[in-house]
């Protein structure tokens, strides 16, 4: 019974290994050997159908990972619209080669990273290597393509050791080679070369040397503010200015200190004339770099004759700087130390202020001048004015050297014995009132007048008689003390002045309103002597005879009292306590539109009119 169990258990399974090798096409690779047999079929195929994309890359999630981020190669047009087995078959045995392709004829476009220069040639697996992976898991993967990254420092060594301020190769290098940097340009740094430094070799700046066991170049925190901080200073430390003030970069032996070098940096600065004469007018030229300019250290800048040939002869000292200065050896200074009392003509007062140069034009403090009169230097302010027999008076008898031509000597009592004695306000005016030209600005002396007219403005031309201003003489009725003072008699008129016209000012009845150049309305003449004339009637014409009222029927001239007014003459006579009523108790005012007016003429006189 046991034989027969045996066979059948035997023949089974031969039917089921005959069977399955009718299904699978062959054996897996080593890469997929783990998914073997029947059941796992479905991992990768869809029943009844070709192998699924979609089960690939749910397996694959490195690949399905850079698809989706449309990196690598698996995302290139040219492979993602395959299906994977068109690549990378299976059931081919366990040693077949699911990853297998020409590598010469490899498009490395397409994977996204385009080989150039000296990537073109080398071989793929100097690159594609486990120790250029930094992802763990494909690290692990024999002979794999996935992994790597497309900065040049995963695959090569930081020669400059993290010294620089960019990781980024390719702004200096390119990939034909390393050295020297092609794609580096020294003009973008912070010291771009010119002349000799464009030729020299790099190491003689940027020196070699070794750094953590490696060889090391520097090209950062080199110093450049000074060409002390690369090269000797050639003048033994005896010239310790910047080297640019006399060199350039196209060679040193090329002088172009002239207006460049700060000399003030020496003990001798330069001043005028100095800063624009060259250089080896007053050095010696010499190839020496420990001599050159060394000729004048001990020479002071007040020994002029060290360099120059005295014109005095001596005779003024060695201290030139005492009269001259460097802008020029005719360029002199104040001369305030010069004694002038020395001389012929003293000088006082503002001439003692006088910059020398305004007397001795030409420069030559020796050559005479001619200092007789006060016009052999100055010019006749008075154009002649005070000229007696061609004969010109010095200026000294009306003006001083102490005040300047400004103040005047000329004194009011001098005035006094001059064809117009001053008087009244006269004394008072300022001189430059009268003797200032307006229309030149000057003051004139001569043929001023003596009329008041000759100087004031007539303001009552063409409005008085002749006769009462004859030969327009304003001190008929004006005097010197002030011009509101008016001392005209009008009696000599046809209406006297009496009572308080005498104290009514003059305008209050020839001057009326303006016109419409805003000058007074005068009137002298064909005035009216009636008091309404000048006066309102307050009265109206409640006393007016034949339409005219006569105010000095009631009134007088000495107030507006009326005291020739008797109440006795009236249709009213008033008697006992009447007499000493006020008068405004019975003529009560009457306002209108215009003012108020009494009434004087009450048609009523019962006491019943008023008492009640």
């Amino acid at each position: 019974m046991n034989q027969f169990f045996k066979h059948i258990i035997l023949l089974f399974l031969f039917n089921a290994t005959y069977n399955y090798a009718q299904i699978s096409p062959g054996d897996l690779t080593n890469a997929h050997a783990k998914y073997e047999g029947m059941s796992n079929c479905t991992l990768c195929h869809d029943l009844g159908k070709k192998v699924s994309n979609t089960k690939c890359l749910d397996c694959h999630k490195e690949i399905k990972a850079l698809i989706t981020q449309k990196k690598g190669y698996h995302s290139s047009t040219e492979v993602k619209s395959n299906d994977c087995f068109k690549c990378h078959s299976e059931h081919h045995g366990r040693k077949f080669e699911m990853v297998r392709f020409d590598e010469k004829k490899f498009k490395h476009d397409i994977t996204g990273y385009k080989l150039d220069g000296k990537h073109v040639v080398i071989d793929c697996k100097k690159c594609h290597v486990s120790d250029n992976i930094k992802n763990v898991e494909l690290k692990k993967r024999p002979n794999t393509f996935l992994g790597l990254d497309s900065k040049c420092l995963s695959c090569h060594d930081d020669y400059h050791q993290k010294t620089l301020s960019t990781n980024d190769c390719a702004s200096c290098h390119n990939t034909e080679k390393f050295k020297p940097a092609a794609k580096f340009d020294h003009n973008k740094t912070d010291y771009k070369l010119k002349g000799k430094h464009e030729t020299v070799d790099c190491k003689k700046c940027h020196e070699i040397s070794k750094k953590n066991g490696k060889d090391f170049q520097k090209f950062n925190g080199i110093p450049f503010n000074d060409c002390k901080s690369c090269h000797n200073n050639p003048h033994n430390e005896k010239i310790n200015v910047a080297c640019t003030q006399c060199h350039t970069e196209e060679s040193f032996t090329l002088f172009k200190g002239r207006g460049k070098f700060n000399h003030n940096s020496t003990n001798f600065t330069l001043k005028g004339k100095h800063q624009s004469i060259d250089c080896f007018a007053c050095h010696t030229k010499t190839t020496s770099p420990k001599l050159i300019f060394q000729d004048r250290i001990n020479v002071e800048e007040t020994n002029c004759i060290s360099c120059h040939k005295d014109n005095h002869e001596g005779k003024f000292g060695n201290d030139c700087a005492k009269c001259h200065n460097e802008s020029g050896f005719t360029s002199l200074k104040t001369m305030e130390f010069f004694d002038h009392k020395l001389t012929d003509y003293p000088l006082e007062g503002m001439h003692e202020k006088v910059d020398c140069k305004k007397c001795h034009e030409k420069g030559k403090f020796s050559e005479a001048l001619n200092f007789s009169t006060c016009i052999s230097c100055h010019e006749d302010y008075h154009r002649g004015e005070f000229k007696k027999n061609e004969l010109t008076p010095d200026c000294k008898e009306c003006h001083s050297l102490e005040n300047g031509f400004k103040y005047s000597l000329f004194t009011v009592e001098q005035h006094q014995k001059s064809k117009f004695p001053l008087d009244g306000a006269h004394v008072a005016t300022p001189c430059f009132s009268c003797h200032v030209s307006e229309p030149e600005k000057r003051w004139t002396f001569r043929n001023k007048g003596t009329k008041c007219v000759d100087c004031h403005k007539d303001l009552h031309e063409n409005y008085i008689p002749e006769k009462f201003y004859p030969d327009k003489k304003c001190e008929s009725c004006h005097t010197n003390e002030t011009w509101a003072s008016v001392k005209f008699d009008h009696n000599k008129t046809k209406w006297p002045l009496e009572g308080k016209h005498l104290d009514t000012d003059c305008k209050a009845c020839h001057f009326k309103n303006k016109d419409k150049t805003g000058k007074y309305i005068q009137k002298f003449t064909k005035l009216e002597s009636s008091c309404l004339t000048c006066h309102e009637s307050k009265h109206g014409d409640q006393f007016a005879i034949n339409g005219v009222t006569d105010c000095v029927r009631c009134h007088i001239l000495n107030s507006w009292a009326p005291e020739k007014f008797d109440h006795n003459t009236t249709a009213f006579r008033l008697e006992g306590k009447h007499a000493d009523v006020a008068c405004n108790k019975c003529h009560i005012p009457q306002e209108d539109k215009t003012n108020s007016r009494f009434n004087y003429k009450i048609p009523k006189h019962l006491c019943i009119d008023c008492h009640h």
